[in-house]
């Protein structure tokens, strides 16, 4: 087998069961450890084989690269910003594509990948997805103030005004009001917001929304708003999985770069 064929086999079967596991995300949220289990070891097979016939002094650079992946999803796991999905696609993606394949796609990224990402390519996975994921944060905003020009009613009301500007802000890009029964009957709208005290009506925002909890969540709100103690519009987030920015972090990264080195660069006219 060719070494060009090795990393379009790398490739295809990456975004194969990237592509099915943020479908799976979307759909149920969750993602089955049958499709890590399934990728980990072949991506490891065909990477260290390409790298044994072609490129064997790589391979240190190669336990390097996955490393270094490993480590930092393993501090986004951990921290709570990545769910279990998304750290271990990433790790797997490292053992498919450690390097950016520079020589398959050289007329397109040559000129768009950072010197650190050609030897850790899933930084550029990750920094692209993430910069996705930001954007999205965009057009929660401008929902957000549509919103609140339409209703003419408060974003933050009673002792939600009390909370820090940094946690509003998170939760304006993250999220959006929603009527409490919408919330309810839809699985995937995760509550940003908590009843605290019950008898004083006191609300704190949730910046993090867990799976574990929901439902007794949506139930005190549900009730506060039924005793008309608190309106029936609630701060909720889709949950749009980082699993499906990660994978669009991919194609994007495979046909244009790294997006942010490549506006770095943009910017101080190199």
């Amino acid at each position: 087998m060719d070494i060009l064929l090795f990393d379009v086999v790398k490739i295809v079967f990456s975004l194969g069961l990237l592509s099915y596991a943020s479908w799976s995300d979307f759909k149920t949220r969750e993602v089955s450890n049958k499709v890590w289990v399934f990728y980990a070891p072949v991506a490891l097979l065909l990477s260290l084989t390409q790298l044994i016939l072609y490129n064997f002094s790589q391979l240190p650079l190669y336990g390097l690269s996955f490393g270094v992946t490993a480590g930092i999803s393993l501090l986004l796991f951990y921290s709570g910003v990545f769910g279990g999905a998304d750290s271990k696609a990433l790790m797997c993606i490292a053992l498919a594509l450690p390097f950016a394949p520079v020589t398959l796609f050289e007329s397109i990224i040559a000129q768009s990948i950072s010197p650190i990402s050609e030897i850790i390519f899933p930084i550029t996975i990750l920094s692209n997805g993430v910069l996705f994921a930001a954007a999205s944060g965009i057009y929660m905003i401008l929902r957000n103030v549509v919103w609140h020009k339409k209703s003419k009613q408060i974003m933050f009301p009673g002792s939600l005004s009390q909370e820090s500007f940094g946690k509003k802000m998170l939760v304006l890009i993250t999220g959006y009001k929603m009527d409490i029964a919408k919330v309810k009957a839809k699985w995937h709208l995760f509550p940003m917001e908590d009843i605290v005290d019950s008898a004083n009506t006191t609300r704190k925002l949730v910046i993090i929304p867990q799976d574990e909890g929901r439902e007794k969540i949506v139930e005190r709100l549900s009730e506060s708003v039924q005793a008309k103690k608190i309106d029936r519009y609630i701060w909720a987030t889709p949950g749009l999985p980082m699993l499906i920015f990660i994978t669009l972090g991919l194609v994007v990264a495979l046909v244009f770069g790294d997006v942010i080195w490549s506006l770095i660069r943009l910017v101080l006219g190199s």
